[in-house]
């Protein structure tokens, strides 16, 4: 069908109806533009939306934070004593039960008494021969002396009298040592516990010499009722201490808290008892860049075996009402680390920031921010400094 435009504007102007024509156009166009502008409008309102970022933010609060370090550690007994034979002699019989507990003084061994005990006796002899002759010099010298002032005796009758009772309380003396002497290696004999403890295993067999010339070594002792934990620290852990006037190892009555101790076993489990840190190397290695920590650990139970290893847990410090942050809201770079601040304006502000320790899911900052403010935790990979955004 083919529609002639110009006879149908001629046939609308014949009839004298152009009017309705130009407004039919009119409206259409009016139309049309409004369709534009809705259109154009309905664009850029998206685009604005789109500049203003929605995050998520955290105000920023002061806490207490304890602040930990982490080191290998080894078990070791309180005390460990070498049991040895002080005298020679053949071992005669053992009066304990190896691995047992026992107690100080407690009679372990017996080395064959007899060669020890015949000295003895003729020390003893001996000794009472010099006492003997001791008195006698005595009895000449009170003889001789009243004789010497009636002038019926010489000066040298009476120097040979004191001379004879001198050296005779000198041999006396004498023999008294020898016999201390005797006696006391007859008591070596019976090798007594040095200490309360438990017992090893015996190093000899029943009959074998044992003493200088021979295998001295009887045993091993170990107190552990209390154990020392032993672990390394660095130069660094030293030098970051000292800046917080906390002296590893030494009683500071000025701190609320004390450097205690937690270990972790091999199976994981955490021992249920904390010690504490009561010795400190006063030099650094410097092969190694550590230095020597010892901590005092309760072993009740006695599950803490000397020798072991060990995962030991520190308190290094305790930061008193200090920022902290979540971990998640601080971006690292070359530059630094930095967070996004929200600012009341509705714009975010790029703030570097010092940091300190991570503690859990937060971060210790040291300088940078105040509490109260807030900075964003979610949905700042976006931000660039002084943007707009708002919270979701």
């Amino acid at each position: 069908m083919n529609l002639d435009f110009r006879k149908i504007w001629s046939s609308q102007g014949a009839g004298g109806r152009p009017g309705r024509l130009v407004f039919v156009l009119s409206a259409a166009v009016a139309v049309i533009v409004i369709v534009v502008l809705v259109a154009v409008l309905g664009r850029r309102r998206p685009a604005e939306q789109e500049n203003v970022a929605v995050v998520q933010t955290q105000t920023v609060r002061t806490q207490d934070v304890e602040v930990y370090g982490e080191y290998p550690g080894t078990i070791r007994a309180q005390q460990f004593v070498e049991v040895r034979a002080r005298v020679e002699g053949y071992l005669e019989s053992m009066l304990f039960e190896e691995g047992s507990y026992v107690e100080k003084n407690q009679k372990l061994f017996i080395i064959d008494p007899r060669q020890y005990q015949s000295i003895v006796d003729k020390d003893k002899a001996q000794l009472e021969k010099n006492k003997a002759l001791a008195l006698q010099a005595e009895r000449a010298l009170m003889r001789i002396q009243p004789l010497y002032e009636q002038q019926a005796a010489s000066q040298l009758d009476l120097d040979n009298a004191v001379a004879n009772y001198e050296t005779a309380k000198a041999e006396v003396q004498m023999s008294e040592a020898d016999l201390a002497q005797s006696e006391l290696a007859l008591g070596y004999t019976v090798v007594r516990s040095p200490i309360s403890g438990y017992i090893s295993e015996r190093y000899v067999d029943i009959g074998t010499l044992v003493g200088p010339g021979g295998q001295s070594l009887l045993a091993t002792i170990v107190k552990s009722d209390t154990v020392f934990v032993e672990f390394k620290m660095t130069d660094l852990d030293y030098q970051k201490s000292r800046a917080r006037n906390v002296n590893i190892g030494q009683t500071d009555t000025s701190r609320k808290w004390a450097p205690y101790v937690k270990i972790t076993l091999a199976d994981k489990s955490v021992y249920p008892y904390s010690g504490l840190v009561d010795f400190a190397d006063p030099q650094v290695d410097s092969k190694s860049g550590t230095f020597s920590v010892r901590a005092k650990m309760p072993n009740p139970d006695h599950a803490l075996l000397p020798g072991q290893f060990t995962n030991v847990t520190v308190l290094l410090d305790v930061r008193e009402n200090i920022v902290v942050v979540p971990t998640k809201a601080i971006i690292t770079e070359k530059t630094g680390s930095y967070v996004f601040v929200f600012r009341p304006n509705g714009t975010v502000e790029k703030r570097f920031i010092q940091v300190g320790p991570e503690v859990g899911n937060n971060t210790v900052v040291e300088r940078g921010l105040i509490a109260g403010e807030e900075v964003v935790v979610e949905g700042y990979h976006k931000l660039i400094h002084g943007m707009k955004a708002r919270k979701a």
